[in-house]
């Protein structure tokens, strides 16, 4: 039976049940005290009924009345059960089209606050969030065919060219075709790590994001002498809980991306961690070029690297590293916040849940 149904015969049951509950309390409880003697007549002509008497006259109003209360009762039973389905129905329409691929329909149940409206809101909202979510999967889809398209075509035309050409510099063809290997490589490893962040598959501990900041730091040490770029490092002993290698991934991110993005001399990186009573942060600081601030909001998304997407090959790196960042800080419960500087350059939030909050009070 549909549920539909389910809810007609409960209402008709309840209307039927109730009517016969009544009718049987006036049979028993009233007709009890009239005796089933015959009555003497106390003026001649005069009929006093007996219980007999009054059960027969009664017996017909009762069954037309029971008969009443059946017919009202599924036909109001069907029509209050439609009622109350119809949101369900207009849910159920919206999710056999978001089955079918099409996630831009929304139910938008109009109407009182209730368990009905709050289902459609939560069924619009999660809908509203797929679609998000889809479309950026297809866009990164896209990108990343094209990033990973284009060493592979780099490497066919040159093999091509070598080919044509009897007077070919064999070394000058191997240091660009390992060159643009490496690139697939690196390209290959973030891809695969974005997606290790975004499945969660990791074991989490309590690790120290002022020695993750320490170590990126002195790793890219070489790396900032030789953009003259000046690092500056220091804050609270800020302890997390989540996977060492992910967070030094993204604190090795933070830290290079804003080496990289900097002034071509005279720069500065300054990394500080800070405790919170619920919370822990992590703020990477560079300085560089004035960023527009309708720029911030895309810089995480997968490669974006300044104003626009690069395609070149000398680029200091795939346009994956604040995207990657982003997706290890979400998938450890956490935001990531960019700020344009005023003066030039970003400000990069990273707060992450603290391993031991404290206690409410």
């Amino acid at each position: 039976m549909s549920a539909r149904l389910k809810l007609t015969l409960s209402y008709a049951a309840v209307v039927v049940l109730s009517g016969a509950a009544l009718l049987s309390v006036v049979g028993l409880f009233l007709l009890r005290y009239v005796p089933d003697v015959q009555i003497p007549q106390i003026l001649p002509g005069e009929f006093i009924p007996n219980r007999s008497d009054l059960l027969r006259a009664f017996a017909p109003v009762a069954v037309a009345v029971m008969v009443f209360l059946i017919v009202t009762g599924f036909a109001g039973g069907w029509w209050l059960a439609g009622r109350m389905l119809a949101p369900l129905e207009r849910v159920g329409r919206a999710a056999q089209l978001a089955a079918q691929g099409s996630l831009s329909h929304r139910v938008a149940l109009e109407g009182p606050k209730d368990e009905f409206r709050d289902l459609a809101d939560v069924f619009d909202a999660m809908l509203e969030r797929l679609e998000a979510h889809v479309g950026e999967q297809q866009r990164f889809a896209a990108n990343a065919s094209h990033e990973l398209r284009t060493p592979l075509a780099i490497s066919q035309a040159l093999l091509e060219v070598a080919r044509s050409d009897p007077e070919r510099d064999v070394d000058a063809l191997i240091d660009r075709l390992q060159e643009v290997n490496t690139r697939a490589i690196e390209l290959t490893e973030a891809l695969l790590l974005l997606s290790r962040a975004d499945g969660r598959a990791f074991a989490r501990e309590v690790v120290d994001l002022s020695l993750l900041s320490e170590e990126a730091v002195e790793t890219l040490a070489p790396l900032a002498d030789r953009r003259r770029v000046a690092l500056d490092v220091g804050g609270d002993a800020a302890r997390a809980l989540g996977s060492p290698a992910l967070l030094q991934q993204l604190v090795a991110n933070l830290v290079h991306n804003a080496i990289v993005h900097n002034l071509s001399e005279g720069g500065t990186v300054s990394v500080r961690t800070h405790v919170h009573p619920e919370a822990v942060a992590l703020v990477v600081e560079n300085t560089g070029a004035v960023v527009p601030p309708h720029l911030v909001a895309i810089l995480a998304e997968p490669f974006q690297r300044g104003t626009q997407r690069t395609r070149a090959d000398d680029h200091a790196g795939i346009g994956l590293g604040l995207a990657i960042a982003q997706r290890i800080v979400q998938a450890h419960d956490g935001s990531l916040h960019l700020t344009a500087r005023p003066d030039g350059g970003l400000n990069v939030t990273v707060w992450l849940p603290h391993p031991y909050p404290a206690p409410l009070v």
